[in-house]
């Protein structure tokens, strides 16, 4: 199933230091568990939601790659631009997926 979502945004929103330690969590979870999540984030002026998976994560590089699920393309982003991260969870013989 692929889902992608744009929205419009002004600017990019500041995320707390809570908010921002609890991407990195996942961030890191979803690497070394191999779950595909929901990555919403921040590309010239819209806010966009996409799946993928997390190949590479590199906090003070701010740096990170994902496998996009629609092409299964990497893509290189930085960290800074990530608003939210969760997991999603596939239910192969209902064909949906819900956020966490």
């Amino acid at each position: 199933m692929t889902f992608q979502k744009k929205m419009k945004l002004n600017e990019l929103p500041v995320l707390t230091e809570e908010k921002m330690e609890q991407i990195n969590f996942t961030l890191i979870e979803a690497l070394h568990t191999n779950k595909q999540v929901y990555l919403t984030y921040y590309k010239q002026g819209q806010c966009i939601i996409d799946t993928g998976f997390i190949q590479f994560v590199d906090s003070l590089g701010d740096l990170f790659i994902f496998i996009d699920e629609v092409f299964e393309l990497k893509n290189k982003m930085k960290l800074s631009e990530l608003i939210d991260v969760r997991f999603t969870y596939a239910h192969h013989n209902k064909g949906f997926s819900k956020l966490e």
